[in-house]
């Protein structure tokens, strides 16, 4: 017999009494037993009596009878069994008060049961709801309560949602159907009541958390975001920063910095049900959202404050405004913080009409509500747009919202890594983590990790009422604030060894990268340095990352061509061998035509056999049009280039068949074999022109790279569904498309540059054209242009920190001479600032995770002292129980702030010997190990 038959049968055998059949009750000598306790181990039968009695305690038990075929479920409540609340357990009340009407219903992590309850009735007793509670029940109501939960079930419910996000309904159908899965029993309905239990136990908890119990002004004195759970590692005044910090010298002072991060998430929607009178939140802005009374009264006031349309790209978040039909909410604006993903204290309001500025400038200041930072660095996808007139906006707001400005100027706003790329070219350099000073490796996405952990919930808390949504987004990032909390110290130690590394390779990188620069121009590297230097002091001045050379175009070199064929005409000496065609004209259009029979090249596959009626006659008409510029051309370059009539007329014999129009030879002066005869008039117009057009196809590439970056970007953000999924990856494929045209009109054209030069006599060109290999063809975030492959691991992929450029952004060697070219002397300009810039971040990250793992041990020490003082709090009672509760608590709270500070500690005592020995590779290895 296998295995599986085994289980299956031995499955089956618990349906029977299991060998219990003596007849006798294995508690006492009865001779009726034919109950048995589903949830008790063993599946003993017992009769009635010993059943209840072992069970006064296990109320909650799942009782089933035998009726002599099988086992039916039975109620320990029709057996007679009633819990008596008051007393000790086992003993009786003299005045027993029995449940309104004896229907009182418990639910349970097994069931939903209906059970016989009994209140005490004896002078002196406590009100129902608060014997429910002693007994360690959760009532569902203060007044006459028929429903209650156990602590058990609501505390097992509060961690599932939090890590599988299912919602209220999903548990309580699974426990009713854990107490009957036929649909054949009528179970009470308690599910409202469930809800609404969920609902203040989550709020207990938080108010518990935070200490509101251990203060004597009580819940009432609950201060704004009193109840939110900080980050232990951000900068926070009075409990993890050292005496006179404040005082430290500005370039030292930077390590104190707080890094915020803002975003908005529009999956996080709610729908136009319920209003807040009949659902307001059980806290205002205790936790994470903002109070929404002044909130919503500062967005009415503002509602019609002029928004100026974007000047960068074309963001949505600046120009559009999301759809509100059906919906009250479009989504939640955030503040978090922007190194460690743990959202601020409130600073989370909904959104109404999409990423207005009123919404977001008055999270952004409501996050300061205990004081503005003495310096910030603030990370926001649309910070090149949003910040232009902020202070302008702010002096309109109301005074409690005010930043005084010597302040505001010395906040930086930067755009997140992942989202840089989306935007024109200056804000790629002016607003980037990796060129600006002392941010470290700071990214600015924390948000977006947040939100992948959140945007489950989406569905379930956009049926919900205003108040009831806030109370469990809250919970839930009260939640992810304290998971980060204790994950920090592996995160923070991860870190450090990959920040001492890279720190260490970088530095390397650099130093050999600037030797070579300053051997050959020493003058040029010291005048780059004074001018980055600047830069990083006051971004108004130059950019020293920007190019400054621009590069001809096809139409400028055209237009030059022109003017000399005029000037030549003027003179008498223009070299014009038809009426109609210049040489000029000549090679221009012979490029344009080539250009045309590479579209068809790409074209033709996608007008396969199954394509209908019209494709099939838009790709003729195309193509017969094409064929008649061809004929009537080839027909005026015989009279330039005579020779192309006898190799016409071999490779149409060679082709021994019709030729595709794409497959047509040309034979412009870069196509004809040595021998050929050609005017050197010719190549050089087609020389100049192939340079130009080689530089377009770069420009092309690049500019069709960040497109397909910003259409996956879109894609992973917004598209849902399979429409929308579907509509996202025809526009990437067609984008893809351009990619591909792109690169191979650079292929050709460095193709004849290659060609001219052997004849033309030009050397050097390689190094303005390399060849371009299919692994050149990367965007600035590489991971955003091909999937990793199935062994690549997640922190291989190359960013900016780690990576090597392809040559296509800037990346140029060197040669004899080639230092003189203005050019070349821009793009290596560009790449030594960056080579700098990467190693000074590295540097300056681990410093950044040492004073962050210094902060977080500091936080858990002021938490241990926070809890240690409140550990003598008393209360308003004199009960001494009571008072053992509070002294209780407090204790278990000092003591899991003690171990997570010493597990933190013992997990970094390897970090100080990895920082000295950065600049030795095996010394740095060991001290990993």
């Amino acid at each position: 017999m296998y295995d599986r038959d085994i289980f299956l049968a031995e499955d089956i055998r618990r349906d029977g009494r299991m060998g219990y059949t003596s007849g006798i009750c294995a508690r006492c000598p009865s001779t009726s037993p034919h109950c048995r306790c589903r949830d008790c181990e063993g599946g003993e039968l017992l009769c009635d009596t010993c059943l209840v009695t072992t069970h006064r305690t296990l109320s909650l038990h799942m009782v089933e009878a035998w009726n002599g075929l099988s086992f039916e479920r039975l109620n320990l409540k029709s057996l007679g069994l009633r819990v008596q609340l008051g007393h000790n357990v086992g003993d009786t009340c003299p005045k027993p008060v029995s449940a309104h009407d004896d229907d009182f219903v418990v639910i349970h992590i097994n069931g939903i049961h209906e059970i016989g309850l009994d209140f005490c009735g004896c002078t002196g007793a406590a009100e129902k709801f608060i014997q429910i509670l002693r007994y360690g029940w959760f009532p569902a109501t203060t007044h006459r309560p028929r429903t209650a939960a156990t602590n058990t079930a609501l505390k097992q419910f509060h961690l599932l949602s939090f890590e599988s996000k299912c919602s209220v309904q999903e548990y309580y159908q699974t426990l009713t159907r854990l107490t009957s899965n036929t649909g054949v029993e009528t179970i009470r309905d308690r599910y409202r009541a469930f809800l609404n239990m969920v609902r203040e136990y989550r709020h207990i908890k938080m108010l518990k958390r935070a200490g509101r119990g251990h203060d004597s002004s009580g819940i009432a004195g609950t201060k704004t975001g009193e109840c939110a759970v900080l980050c232990p590692a951000c900068p926070q005044p009075g409990l993890n920063l050292p005496d006179g910090w404040e005082k430290t010298s500005a370039n030292k002072r930077w390590i104190y910095r707080l890094f915020l991060a803002i975003d908005a998430n529009f999956r996080l929607k709610r729908r136009a049900l319920s209003s807040e009178e009949a659902d307001p939140s059980l806290g205002k802005g205790w936790a994470y959202f903002v109070d929404q009374e002044p909130y919503m009264a500062h967005v009415e006031q503002f509602e019609d404050l002029p928004q100026a349309k974007s000047s960068c790209s074309s963001h949505s978040a600046v120009n559009k405004s999301r759809s509100t039909d059906g919906l009250s909410v479009t989504g939640v604006g955030s503040v978090g913080c922007a190194r460690h993903d743990c959202m601020r204290p409130h600073s989370i309001g909904d959104l109404q009409k999409g990423e207005r500025y009123i919404n977001m400038d008055y999270l952004f200041l409501s996050s300061f509500f205990h004081g503005y930072p003495i310096d910030l660095v603030v990370s926001y996808d649309i910070a090149c747009q949003w910040c232009l007139n902020l202070l302008e906006r702010i002096q309109k707001y109301a005074k409690d919202l005010q930043i005084p400005e010597d302040t505001f100027k010395k906040f930086m706003f930067l755009v997140p890594k992942f989202h840089l790329p989306a935007h024109i070219g200056r804000c790629q350099t002016r607003y980037s983590f990796n060129f600006v000073t002392k941010v470290g490796r700071t990214d600015g996405e924390a948000p977006e990790r947040g939100w992948s952990q959140i945007n489950p919930i989406a569905l379930s808390t956009s049926e919900m009422g205003p108040g009831s949504r806030r109370d469990t987004l809250d919970d839930h990032f009260g939640d992810w604030n304290w998971k980060k909390t204790t994950s920090m110290g592996l995160s923070l130690l991860k870190r450090m060894k990959t920040a001492v590394q890279e720190s260490a390779e970088q530095a390397f990188r650099f130093h050999q990268f600037d030797l070579g620069l300053r051997e050959k121009m020493g003058p040029a590297v010291k005048t780059w340095e004074k001018e980055i230097e600047l830069w990083e002091n006051d971004r108004n001045c130059p950019n020293p990352f920007e190019s400054r050379i621009k590069r001809p175009t096809q139409e400028a070199v055209r237009r030059e061509l022109a003017e000399e064929d005029r000037q030549a005409q003027e003179n008498g000496s223009a070299y014009t061998l038809h009426s109609a065609f210049s040489a000029r004209e000549l090679i221009a259009t012979g490029l344009e035509l080539e250009e045309q029979q590479r579209r068809l090249t790409l074209d033709s596959p996608a007008v396969g056999v199954k394509a209908t009626d019209d494709q099939k006659a838009k790709a003729l008409v195309r193509g017969n049009g094409l064929q008649r510029r061809i004929q009537q051309w080839i027909d005026i370059q015989q009279l330039y280039i005579p020779s192309t009539v006898t190799l016409r007329q071999d490779a149409t014999l060679a082709a021994n068949k019709i030729t595709e129009l794409w497959q047509v030879p040309l034979f412009l002066p870069s196509g004809l074999p040595v021998k050929s005869a050609c005017d050197e008039r010719l190549q050089d117009i087609e020389w100049r022109l192939r340079t130009a057009q080689a530089h377009a196809a770069l420009d092309e590439l690049r500019r069709a790279l960040r497109l397909r970056s910003y259409l996956y970007i879109d894609k992973d953000r917004f598209a849902r569904g399979q429409h929308q999924n579907t509509r996202s990856l025809n526009l990437i494929q067609r984008t893809q498309v351009k990619v591909n045209a792109a690169a191979e009109k650079y292929r050709c054209s460095r193709e004849a540059i290659s060609s001219l030069s052997r004849s033309y006599d030009e050397t050097g060109w390689e190094k303005e054209f390399p060849e371009l290999q299919k692994g050149d063809i990367q965007g600035l975030r590489v991971d955003h242009d091909k999937p990793l492959k199935k062994k690549q691991k997640k922190d291989e992929e190359e960013s900016e920190g780690h990576r090597k450029v392809s040559w296509i952004w800037g990346a140029l060697g060197d040669g004899e001479g080639v230092y003189d070219d203005e050019g070349l002397k821009d793009d290596l300009r560009i790449e030594w600032c960056k080579s700098r810039a990467r190693a000074k971040r590295w540097q300056e990250e681990v410093m950044l995770l040492e004073e962050e793992m210094r902060r977080v041990l500091m936080f858990l020490d002021s938490q241990c002292k926070m809890w240690s003082s409140r550990s003598h709090f008393t209360g308003n009672s004199s009960n001494c129980i009571q008072e053992e509760g509070y002294h209780a608590y407090a204790s278990r709270q000092v003591s899991t702030h003690t171990r997570l500070r010493e597990s933190f500690e013992e997990m970094w005592r390897p970090v100080d010997d990895l920082i000295k020995n950065q600049g030795n590779p095996e010394a740095s290895q060991k001290s990993q190990t």
